[in-house]
């Protein structure tokens, strides 16, 4: 009974925190992104050593120089969708209420055509969920300052957070262990987040050349999306699959849109998350595709967009850091 009201009080603790939470969260992801782009980058640099080995360039150009360059890259892309993206985003929307239309004729087309039978009462609503999605999105916007300020923060607090430990009253015995798991779990979280953004990047970036060259709409827009969906795990490939794929036979009046943007998705999501992916990371998580659907739809229920984004980060944190402990 206890443990019942914990869990009930800690699911209310934190939905009304979510103003507090999500933009500590979205901080969070950004301060361990930049720090795994930023060591990504020392790890390429050149090092031009002396005779008794040592690196001529001294460690703190090293690393201004890979920080420059990890602010930069995460800045360019932010300017790509400002500029590219964002109105492409707002265009789509607009046209929400003409592919209702042809959404609703659609089903009539399945059933002239190959018979088969579809209940209107199912067919989603899509300027409604666009006003879902887009609503997020502008809550998450409003928080952009308090990103910054928790970011920066982040980034002087992790200056002084090896002085902070060596300050705690611990034995060295116990310092030590404690060090060793921190820096396991920093280090498994930068690689994590390094590799399912260069994965994502990698295959929003193909989609965008093969929907480009089918003829899509929006290939940015579906490039982009595909890019934020691959962070989720086998429900992400479905949805970023799903989407361009459903937009195509709705908008297209001929199946061969439908069947090439069909075959080259799916194609690029079995590269790049069956045979890319582990082989870079290694080896899986080892989260069941149960434990991803069911977090997701808790971090849904609680924090909406930002929580479904975040629902798979959050468990593998938590898998991360408990597989250091007993």
């Amino acid at each position: 009974m206890n443990n019942l009201v914990f869990f009930i009080a800690l699911i209310f603790f934190l939905w009304v925190g979510r103003s507090l939470f999500i933009p500590l969260l979205f901080a969070t992801f950004l301060w361990y992104l930049l720090n795994a782009i930023a060591a990504y980058y020392r790890k390429i640099m050149p090092c031009y050593k002396t005779s008794t080995g040592s690196c001529k360039v001294p460690t703190k150009l090293y690393n201004i120089t890979s920080g420059v360059l990890s602010f930069a890259t995460v800045g360019g892309v932010i300017y790509l969708f400002a500029t590219q993206i964002e109105p492409m985003l707002v265009e789509l929307y607009n046209s929400t209420p003409i592919l209702q239309q042809k959404l609703f004729i659609f089903p009539d087309y399945l059933s002239d055509k190959i018979g088969i039978k579809i209940d209107m009462n199912l067919m989603p609503n899509l300027p409604q969920i666009a006003g879902y999605i887009g609503s997020s999105l502008a809550g998450i916007a409003t928080s952009v300052g308090m990103v910054l300020i928790y970011l920066i923060f982040m980034f002087i607090e992790q200056s002084s957070f090896n002085k902070k430990i060596d300050a705690m009253p611990l034995s060295k015995i116990k310092a030590k262990k404690l060090r060793y798991i921190l820096n396991s779990i920093d280090e498994n979280m930068k690689k994590y987040l390094f590799t399912k953004t260069f994965i994502s990047a990698a295959t929003g970036l193909c989609a965008y050349i093969l929907l480009r060259i089918i003829g899509l709409e929006y290939a940015s827009v579906w490039a982009f999306i595909i890019f934020i969906l691959n962070y989720i795990p086998t429900i992400g490939s479905i949805l970023s699959c799903a989407l361009p794929i459903a937009f195509a036979l709705i908008s297209s009046e001929t199946w061969h849109l439908p069947l090439f943007t069909a075959i080259s998705l799916i194609a690029i999501e079995i590269v790049f998350g069956n045979i890319i992916d582990p082989k870079l990371t290694g080896k899986t998580l080892n989260i069941s595709t149960l434990a991803i659907l069911i977090n997701l739809v808790f971090c849904g229920m609680i924090w909406g967009l930002a929580g479904m984004f975040f629902s798979v980060p959050i468990l593998a944190a938590v898998y991360i850091t408990t597989a250091h402990f007993e």
